[in-house]
């Protein structure tokens, strides 16, 4: 249909309601972003007099913006020389515009940073030294795509330094924090492959910073001066600065550093390493226990005497030393005996009647109830209290046991350790509630029973191939690993699974106890989260006594040590262990056996440092695969997983971009690698696995 007299007359008019919509109703929206940007970080800079920041007005050309330089999108300066250029309002709108320097030092700027200067992708330099600047570095300011020399000095900026500043790394090469207020660690970068290539200068001096100094420092090969001095810093010098090869300036005076001084340095000022208590060595005057250089390299030995005969302390220290080892190897022995003996008593406790639990209270007439939810209709607490259970586990929630049923199904029970459970007004609500979620990546509640002096079973559908754990560490040695293909698809259903509870029901539900006994495995190798909520049903006592296990297990999220209470951060790093579980085949946390924690991140950070990422792979993973690690997205989960145990919670995605990741490097081939051999039932299965995926 064409355009009629009528249409063209409505033309101005339409017009000018556009023009005023946006000169008076909502001017901000006609105006170029960075502009826009910068107008609402005004706010947070200033007062309404600081003479700097009153230019930043729409009413104003950009060129008279004070502290700013533009140029346009593709690198052209703006010639703010020029006068038409300079009194050009069209400027403003204009969205191939965009500002690249921001200079406002010593401005008298107060308040706080704006985050809005992190969506500044074109910025290059932001220069706010030496104003009155309070609060936290915005997480924000690690998203500039271009920004290369950050200078905030001399103010008073206070919390810890987050960890998103090192997403700059491509393009940092100025990074100065000094002389403020900042505390906590040196962060390590959320991807630990970060390098940051183009870094000269890293100034971090007069603060109340406090940790080791990190090691991958060293791996920031054009750094050229380093002042980390007048902090808190402890443990020693690490010897990867040794890389620094442009190194000039290397300043940790006043810290609380010990050892001995590293070769590399020692030819730096001893003014650099004053203010240190426990440091030794040249070029300092002080020597190290045991004969170490002085300041002018010579050495001397403790005993006092120019021969090479030991010290009387010293052969008293061999003597100590070699007793000590009879007395641990004797202990270990001792040990070593007493548990192999005790392993056929426990087996003979594995078979246990539940009938049993609950014979006291049915001989004396009283009876229990069992209360029903989907799937578990036609269960009766007979059913129940007649099968007979192997026990599965036990946990700080109480036993699990796997339970044959007469009718020859066999389901899971869940007894709750006696005086954990909350009061009965507490625990139905709660119980309801969770006997209502259904999800195919979650174990689903059948049913429970309570007993006459309020036990509490609780029912759920059994699962067969037991728990990721259990596929991890414990196959017979005659049968192949656990391949790449299902690891991948069962943490992927894990995530799933988790996901539903952070963001699937009306109120989150944190999980609290993610690990991988608590993610069971079907026929399909689909995962189903098991333990989920039972927080909700426990009183605080029993949850805290979980949380604790959870750090000996290895899982625990650091911030847990002052929190007390799981949330949704704390289940991703949860989440970020098991991942790390499941690409190296290794056990998180303390041991059973040895004296021994194994620190799953820090164990990945020190095999990338040491650039041998790729042993870090179980061998299942491997062995035999054509494909290297990068293309069967081994590489992307292992830098996925360190995302999520990244120390600081605010740094961890959300387990929606947990699962985009997962199914963006999911594995394109199913391989057959360490998998069972063909046979017409496992190509069935395969086929339902890959229908299931």
């Amino acid at each position: 249909m064409g355009w009629d007299s009528r249409h063209l007359s409505l033309l101005p008019t339409t017009l000018v309601y556009i023009l005023l919509a946006c000169s008076l109703v909502e001017r901000s929206e006609c105006l170029n972003k960075d502009v826009t940007n910068l107008l609402t970080a005004k706010a947070s800079l200033s007062d309404e007099d600081n003479p700097f920041l009153q230019t930043w007005d729409s009413g104003n050309s950009i060129c008279i913006w004070k502290g700013t330089q533009w140029s346009y999108a593709n690198g052209t300066s703006l010639n703010c020389d020029d006068p038409e250029v300079a009194s050009d309002q069209s400027l403003l709108r204009d969205p191939d515009v965009v500002v690249t320097s921001i200079y406002l030092g010593a401005t008298g700027l107060t308040g706080t940073i704006p985050r809005e200067l992190g969506l500044l992708s074109s910025l290059h330099t932001l220069w706010l030294r030496e104003n009155y600047l309070k609060g936290a570095i915005p997480l924000e300011i690690g998203n500039s795509a271009s920004l290369s020399v950050l200078v905030l000095d001399r103010n008073s900026l206070n919390s810890t330094i987050p960890p998103s500043l090192w997403n700059l790394c491509p393009t940092l090469s100025i990074l100065e924090l000094d002389s403020n207020d900042l505390e906590g660690e040196i962060p390590m970068p959320a991807n630990p492959w970060t390098q940051c290539s183009d870094l000269r200068e890293l100034r971090l001096h007069n603060n109340r910073l406090s940790g080791e100094i990190p090691a991958f420092l060293g791996d920031f090969t054009a750094l050229y001066a380093v002042d980390l001095s007048n902090n808190s810093f402890s443990g020693s010098i690490p010897s990867q600065l040794s890389k620094l090869s442009n190194l000039t300036t290397l300043n940790v005076a006043n810290n609380n550093l010990s050892g001995t001084i590293p070769s590399f340095a020692t030819h730096y000022d001893p003014s650099s390493f004053t203010g240190n208590r426990g440091l030794c060595g040249a070029p300092l005057t002080s020597n190290c226990k045991g004969g170490s250089s002085s300041s002018n390299g010579s050495t001397s030995d403790s005993g006092g005497s120019g021969s090479g005969a030991l010290s009387p302390k010293v052969v008293a220290g061999i003597i100590i030393g070699v007793l000590s080892f009879f007395v641990v190897a004797g202990s270990l022995l001792i040990f070593l005996t007493q548990a192999r003996g005790r392993v056929p008593n426990e087996k003979k406790q594995l078979h246990v009647d539940l009938k049993r639990e609950f014979d006291e209270e049915e001989a004396a007439g009283e009876s229990g109830k069992i209360v029903h939810f989907e799937g578990g209709e036609t269960l009766t607490a007979e059913d129940v209290l007649n099968a007979t259970g192997e026990v599965l586990g036990k946990t700080s929630y109480g036993t699990v046991y796997k339970a044959k049923l007469s009718s020859g199904h066999t389901i899971a029970l869940r007894l709750l350790r006696e005086g954990t459970a909350r009061d009965r007004n507490e625990f139905v609500p709660a119980i309801q509630e969770l006997g209502m979620i259904r999800h195919r990546n979650l174990v689903p509640l059948r049913a429970y029973y309570s007993g006459p002096k309020e036990e509490k079973l609780l029912v759920y559908d059994y699962m067969p191939r037991g728990s990721l754990a259990d596929l991890l560490h414990n196959g017979s040695s005659g049968k192949p690993g656990l391949s790449w293909d299902r690891r991948h698809k069962i943490v992927l259903g894990a995530a799933r699974g988790l996901a539903h509870l952070h963001t699937g029901l009306s109120t989150p539900l944190i999980h609290g106890n993610l690990k991988s006994k608590n993610i069971l495995v079907d026929d399909n190798y689909v995962a189903h989260l098991s333990d989920y909520g039972l927080e909700k049903l426990m009183i605080p006592a029993a949850t805290n006594d979980v949380i604790t296990a959870a750090g000996n297990q290895g899982y625990k999220a650091p911030e847990l040590v002052k929190l007390k209470k799981a949330n949704t951060k704390t289940d991703i790093f949860s989440f970020g262990i098991v991942l790390l579980e499941a690409l190296t085949g290794k056990k998180p946390g303390k041991s059973a056996e040895w004296d021994e924690v194994v620190d799953l991140p820090a164990m990945v950070k020190a095999a990338v440092l040491e650039e041998k990422t790729v042993d870090l792979f179980d061998f299942n993973l491997v062995r035999g695969d054509p494909r290297t690690p990068s293309e069967d997205g081994l590489l992307q989960a292992l830098q996925l997983a360190m995302g999520c145990c990244a120390p600081t919670p605010v740094v961890r995605p959300d387990i929606t971009e947990v699962i985009r990741q997962l199914e963006e490097i999911r594995p394109k081939v199913m391989s057959s690698v360490q998998s069972p051999p063909y046979t017409p039932d496992s190509a069935s299965t395969r086929s339902r696995e890959a229908f299931d995926y």
